[in-house]
C-alpha cells in the first residue's frame, strides 16, 4: 500500500488544454507534463494551441531573443 497518492494539482474551474489527449479538461485529469493551463475559461483552453503558436512566432521575431553583436577583429576564432 502506498503512503503518498500521486495527485494532480488544480481546482474545479480552472481549465487546461492536454497535449497528449488533444482535448481541454476542467480541473486537471492528466500530468503536468502533458498539458497547458491553466486558463481561466474553456475557450481560452481550446485556443492554447494557438497562443503557444503566436507566443513562438514573437519571441522567434524578438530582436532581444537573438541577441546578435558584430564581432570585432580581435575577437574573430582563429
Amino acid at each position: 500500500m502506498a503512503l503518498f497518492k500521486k495527485r494532480t494539482v488544480g481546482k474545479p474551474g480552472e481549465w487546461y488544454y492536454c497535449l497528449e489527449h488533444k482535448t481541454v479538461e476542467e480541473g486537471p485529469e492528466c500530468p503536468a507534463k502533458n498539458r497547458f493551463g491553466p486558463y481561466t475559461s474553456r475557450e481560452g483552453a481550446q485556443h492554447a494551441m494557438d497562443t503557444a503558436r503566436e507566443r513562438n512566432l514573437e519571441w522567434e521575431n524578438d530582436p532581444k531573443w537573438h541577441d546578435r553583436t558584430e564581432r570585432t577583429e580581435d575577437e574573430t576564432p582563429d
